[in-house]
């Protein structure tokens, strides 16, 4: 996944490799150079921080699955495709599963890695297909980062060679995103068909509404004074 003939790539494995070794929490920006044989100023030029480490492992996972994912077949349904994209993204990173239980384990990430995370999260939509534009897209992207990020944790703890309890988590959490997102899809569709036809509806109902007459005085016979 890594290519350790450029300093990217030998940094990023460093980080990985010292992950597996301790805590994440407990590793340094110095730490990481060191194993990486690089000076410090030289990560410094690349990396300015451990969230960067994260976004830079972030991308190249993203450039492993884009290069492995199985090619569409015709007529596969788009959630099926993006199944196997996420599977395929679990396999690129089987073999650093003990350095990310270590940096799961270190707590929240930062704040500054949701544009990376989300960005990820833009690419295994893309390369299953499916439309990442306009407010559908985006709620697309949201979805499916709140389903891999569950899924991702029951992949952490998931020994069984063939992930089967990673494959139901994902399959139960693809067909609720699904049915999540086609029911906002279609509230929002509502709510413009509302706001567009809504006024020029409103307009012809009451041109085609007839003013209300006054209801003439009932006859009470003649006053009383006037006998």
């Amino acid at each position: 996944m890594l290519d350790t003939t450029t300093d990217n790539g030998r940094i990023l494995t460093a980080a990985l490799e010292c992950a597996g070794k301790k805590s994440w929490a407990d590793v340094t920006l110095l730490d990481i150079a060191e194993a990486a044989h690089l000076p410090l100023g030289a990560l410094r030029g690349k990396f300015n921080s451990k969230d960067a480490v994260i976004a830079g492992l972030l991308r190249a996972v993203d450039d492993e699955v884009l290069k492995r994912a199985p090619k569409r077949s015709e007529g596969q349904d788009p959630r099926d495709a993006l199944f196997d994209i996420l599977m395929t993204r679990f396999d690129v990173l089987a073999p650093h599963k003990s350095a990310l239980k270590s940096i799961h384990a270190a707590g929240p990430a930062d704040l500054g890695l949701a544009g990376p995370f989300l960005s990820s999260m833009h690419w295994m939509l893309q390369a299953a297909g499916i439309g990442t534009d306009g407010l559908g897209g985006g709620l697309r992207v949201s979805g499916l980062a709140l389903v891999y990020a569950n899924v991702f944790r029951v992949w952490l703890e998931d020994d069984d060679a063939g992930l089967s309890r990673t494959m139901a988590a994902l399959d139960r959490g693809l067909r609720r995103g699904e049915r999540t997102v086609r029911s906002v899809e279609h509230a929002g569709a509502v709510l413009h068909r509302l706001a567009t036809e809504g006024p020029s509806f409103l307009r012809s109902v009451l041109r085609g509404r007839r003013p209300a007459q006054p209801r003439p005085a009932p006859d009470t016979g003649p006053a009383a004074g006037s006998l």
